[in-house]
């Protein structure tokens, strides 16, 4: 019989992993983020006691503890080659990542960004797709999703599953956009219809609808520039 305790033995407050859903990551120590990593303890302690411990002989220092050799943490009774190379390969990226530069987000306030961002994504194209681009309060892309491939309508074009995810990453700003592979950037009356629908899903969720941007090769079309949203 394993002398490890799994992850559905522990006791309630020694899941990280449910914490870290409902909760954030903000809120683990940690000890209880390399639990999450290294999955079980043993008999004597549960993953997050070891961790405590272990990081404890290390000051409770992450930078002491990504010193430690596979060797020194094979001490530990709880922890084998395998976790220990999972806590010092954890180490090294959150090193690596202190190293880097955070990334710049694209400013999409104005159709014309919104075209130059998404244009090399839809030149190619020889059927219409239609995307999503959920924006920060100061029109930075947080996140942009391709919501309908093909022959673009209200049906197609499943306005719950914008909201949601809107609403999932915290967007306080949307706009879309969709290409013509025709070349003609003039919208029809079901671009229209469309634009309305979101825009009053827009209004009942409390997000401002910033734009909806027509690509096409060189030229766009921008319902806001038009004043028309």
């Amino acid at each position: 019989m394993s002398d490890k305790l799994n992850i559905n033995q522990w006791a309630e407050e020694d899941r990280p992993r449910e914490k870290m859903a409902n909760l954030g990551t903000e809120a683990l120590s940690s000890a209880e983020l390399l639990a999450i990593l290294i999955g079980s303890g043993s008999t004597k302690e549960s993953a997050v006691d070891l961790m405590k411990r272990i990081l404890n002989d290390c000051n409770n220092s992450l930078n002491t503890l990504g010193k430690k050799s596979i060797n020194d943490l094979c001490q530990y009774n709880g922890v084998g080659p395998a976790k220990a190379i999972t806590i010092l390969a954890a180490c090294e990226l959150g090193k690596r990542r202190q190293m880097e530069s955070p990334e710049e987000r694209p400013d999409l306030g104005t159709a014309t960004n919104i075209y130059n961002h998404m244009h090399p994504v839809m030149q190619d194209l020889d059927v219409e797709e239609f995307w999503a681009l959920m924006l920060n309060q100061n029109y930075r892309l947080i996140k942009k999703v391709r919501i309908a491939h093909g022959g673009i309508t209200e049906t197609t074009v499943d306005i719950r599953i914008i909201m949601r995810e809107a609403v999932q990453c915290n967007a306080t700003q949307l706009a879309v956009c969709h290409n013509h592979p025709s070349g003609n950037s003039t919208p029809s009356e079901q671009d229209d219809i469309l634009t309305r629908s979101i825009m009053q899903a827009c209004n009942v969720m409390n997000i401002h609808f910033l734009d909806h941007v027509i690509v096409t090769d060189g030229v766009y079309y921008s319902y806001h520039e038009k004043g028309r949203c």
